[in-house]
């Protein structure tokens, strides 16, 4: 005679998924939870305070001229009596918006470049990873600084020149985790049923790559500031009237010596959110490792 036992429900274990326990893991990291905290702080005071600040990011006031930080300018005001604290978070304004925008273009190139590079294999895979291999010996920031120049020095021909050469690495990536799954007996399956090149890559090997795609994605994006900076720096980036931290820090650094304000708060802000894009891109790559142990 055969016994049924009553199952209690609470005894049941629950199903989980990849991206639950990613989440799990990545709220016990508190140097990523900090650093969500520091971006998302940072990005609201770049998109509120230009817009209630007393002082237009323009606004001059040449009598007053530059004067340290007080109750009334709390990062003090630059040369021509402009306030620090607006033009700072306008700066990130466009700092984060030249990141985001840069990363976005070098995401959709390099992750449909890898992905049908490593799905169709064969010689049309070796042809378009030795274009790689020729790309990445280019000097990248020789090809920018060429491209601004001919091309001009909007902060969208920017947008565009900085993240066509931002690329390569992700499509590397792409492939091989393409190569890696184009393997496995669910997009077999897709084989069997007859679904189109197009459906396959971008419905089931793509959204299965996602993890290291959002990883490398954090980690590109403070590269990307870093680059522009650099070409701010150089007075080749982002043009006035606009600003950049980049431009700031370029003002700040021939004045330091005098002025030191000038150079300390928009290099702070610029350090503080790289590396905040840095440690939430080492917190995500942990807490998508799906050989991480659970706890």
């Amino acid at each position: 005679m055969t016994v049924i036992t009553e199952i209690d429900p609470n005894q049941i274990e629950q199903g989980t998924s990849l991206w639950r326990d990613a989440w799990f893991r990545l709220r016990k990291n508190k140097l990523a939870v900090a650093s969500v905290i520091i971006l998302v702080i940072m990005m609201l005071l770049a998109a509120i305070v230009p817009m209630i600040s007393p002082y237009g990011i323009e606004v001059q006031d040449l009598e007053l001229g530059p004067t340290s930080p007080s109750a009334s300018h709390w990062f003090g005001t630059d040369l021509l009596g402009r306030d620090v604290l607006t033009r700072v978070m306008d700066g990130g304004r466009i700092s984060l918006m030249v990141g985001f925008a840069a990363t976005a273009v070098s995401l959709t190139v390099g992750v449909l470049f890898g992905a049908i590079s490593g799905y169709l294999g064969g010689r049309i895979d070796s042809v378009m990873m030795r274009i790689v291999d020729i790309l990445y010996t280019l000097p990248f920031t020789v090809f920018v600084i060429i491209l601004t120049v001919y091309l001009g020095r909007s902060i969208i021909l920017l947008f565009m020149a900085i993240g066509a050469v931002e690329w390569l690495t992700m499509a590397r990536i792409v492939r091989g985790q393409v190569i890696s799954l184009k393997q496995k007996e669910y997009i077999e399956a897709t084989y069997v049923m007859g679904l189109s090149t197009r459906r396959i890559i971008l419905r089931h090997l793509i959204p299965n790559a996602l993890g290291p795609i959002i990883v490398y994605t954090t980690l590109t994006i403070p590269r990307v500031m870093l680059f522009e900076a650099v070409l701010s720096f150089l007075g080749l980036g982002v043009q006035a009237p606009q600003s950049s931290w980049g431009v700031l820090i370029k003002d700040g650094a021939d004045l330091m010596e005098e002025y030191p304000w000038l150079l300390i708060f928009p290099s702070i802000a610029l350090s503080a959110t790289l590396f905040s894009l840095n440690f939430l891109g080492d917190g995500l790559r942990d807490a998508l490792d799906p050989r991480a142990s659970k706890d």
